[in-house]
């Protein structure tokens, strides 16, 4: 147990005959390493662009309210009055009528 312990310090096992295997396991080792990295590296730029995603889809929510809210407020029918009002319309006295179009048989 010693032995293989100041064998594996010492790097005699990465010299011997047999060390071809272990340069093989200690490269798959160091490509599963990197794998892993990039991996990471990935998945964290994932969740940075989700969370300012998140950010947007709340501001623009938050626009689509005050706009809307600004809408609803132009369409009343007092705002309407007082924008025409400016331009010398004024809302009409008698109440409209409706016109009948009567089709005549041939």
């Amino acid at each position: 147990m010693k032995d293989s312990f100041y064998n594996i310090v010492k790097g005699t096992f990465l010299v011997n005959d047999d060390s071809l295997k272990n340069w093989r396991f200690i490269l798959f080792l160091s490509v599963l390493a990197l794998i892993m990295i990039a991996s990471s590296h990935t998945a964290d730029k994932k969740v940075h662009k989700i969370s300012r995603l998140s950010k947007d889809v709340k501001e623009l929510k938050s626009e689509y309210v005050d706009i809307r809210m600004k809408l609803m407020q132009t369409k009343m029918e007092s705002e309407v009055i007082a924008a025409m009002a400016k331009r010398g319309l004024q809302p009409s006295v008698t109440p409209p009528q409706k016109i009948k179009i009567v089709k005549l048989k041939e």
